[in-house]
């Protein structure tokens, strides 16, 4: 639990609820409610054991703060709650509600111990694979996809990373029961196509037969298509998009824009996954309150994303 001020709101409420949701209670003294709430909020933030902080505004010592958050819910009495997620308000409730219906609250808005679990091994997969250690990090990636078979964050990551390992049986049946989201989610979306590169690559002709017919043959599409998934399934993504773009510049249509849609997908492969989307933001956002830093991006995939614009339009 912390106290914040205007000092730290950004850095210990804004930033702080980037990595996990944040409480925010604001109380006063004088207020009796005020002193009910706190030990039941407080016993929470015990048992829910880092799946969301508390952190507790003093009214009278941070009128500026309160009365926006008060202005932006359109509540006028203490004790007030606010859950802050990725950087903005998003939902809240007012005056000591029974410890029962804050649960409840609480399970609407913070992942379940599986799924807290499952984003903690999935962190610490990241870091193992980011020094060089892909058999722990492809356990803790299945370890967390067994916590939690709904998490497709970490799916994901386990599916490219047995992808990059050239495991394609694996990497299939761990793909299956999220790949009907393929529609609504890019990534899942990407990989999906990965996986089906690496699966046909094996029945391609060679790189050299390939070469050979676009050469003879500028606009067979489907030679050089082939050549693309020879190189996407070995993970060389630059050269395959190399020949997808080829195919774009030519016929932008060709073949359902499978050409297109594959070249963002490698995209999509090569940029480090987006920030989880926040839920429904309140009406009447803070002024004070910022926005989490954007990922910085990758030079090589700018320019790849600028050469399929040009290309485009």
């Amino acid at each position: 639990m912390i106290d914040i001020t205007i000092q730290n709101f950004e850095s210990e409420l804004i930033q702080a609820s980037s990595r996990a949701p944040v409480l925010l209670d604001i109380w006063a003294p004088w207020c009796g409610p005020c002193k009910t709430l706190s030990p039941v909020l407080e016993k929470l933030e015990r048992e829910y054991a880092g799946r969301f902080s508390l952190a507790k505004l003093n009214s009278d010592e941070q009128p500026e703060i309160a009365s926006q958050l008060s202005q932006a819910f359109g509540v006028r009495s203490i004790p007030f709650c606010v859950l802050f997620d990725q950087g903005q308000p998003v939902d809240g409730f007012v005056g000591a509600q029974p410890e029962a219906q804050i649960r409840q609250f609480l399970d609407r808005h913070v992942p379940s111990s599986e799924e807290f679990e499952a984003e903690a091994q999935a962190e610490e997969a990241e870091a193992l694979e980011a020094e060089g250690d892909t058999d722990a990090a492809l356990a803790k990636l299945q370890q967390a996809v067994a916590m939690a078979p709904g998490n497709d964050v970490a799916r994901c990551d386990y599916v490219k990373l047995l992808l990059e390992l050239k495991r394609v049986p694996q990497a299939k049946l761990a793909y299956e029961p999220m790949a009907g989201k393929a529609a609504l989610d890019p990534r899942v979306a990407a990989l999906g196509l990965w996986l089906a590169a690496c699966e046909v690559a094996p029945t391609l002709r060679s790189a050299d037969a390939l070469r050979a017919a676009i050469a003879a043959n500028k606009r067979d599409f489907d030679a050089r298509h082939q050549l693309a998934q020879s190189h996407f399934a070995a993970g060389r993504f630059t050269e395959a998009m190399d020949e997808l773009l080829e195919i774009v510049m030519r016929d932008k249509q060709w073949n359902d824009q499978l050409a297109r849609r594959t070249y963002v997908a490698i995209l999509d492969l090569m940029s480090k996954p987006a920030p989880k989307s926040s839920p429904e933001q309140a009406k009447g956002a803070l002024e004070v309150a910022g926005r989490p830093a954007a990922a910085q991006g990758d030079p090589l995939v700018d320019q790849y994303r600028r050469k399929l614009s040009m290309a485009l339009f």
